[in-house]
């Protein structure tokens, strides 16, 4: 009988200890999941961010296409020149 009692009274030291820590056990898993979750969000960001970055162009690079584009157009037209003057269409 005293041993039931013992049991009895481990089972409810238990119980209520398992109540009290609830709390603290959803702040673990909460914390724990916005950790996970914020960690996905900056590797999200950083992913997006390079792919951004790769689909814009700065203006050094449309500065530097405007240019080959510039010399190819004015060879183009070295070339139809002298063509031209060959007496052959462009």
């Amino acid at each position: 009988m005293n041993k039931t009692i013992k049991a009895g009274g481990s089972l409810v030291v238990v119980l209520g200890a398992s109540l009290m820590l609830q709390g603290c056990l959803v702040g673990a898993v909460v914390g724990t999941a916005g950790a996970i979750v914020g960690g996905a969000a900056q590797a999200t960001g950083a992913v997006v961010g390079a792919g951004v970055d790769a689909v814009t162009t700065s203006d050094e690079e449309t500065r530097a296409r405007r240019e080959r584009e510039q010399r190819a157009h004015e060879r183009d037209q070295r070339r139809c020149e002298q063509r031209q003057r060959q007496g052959r269409d462009c």
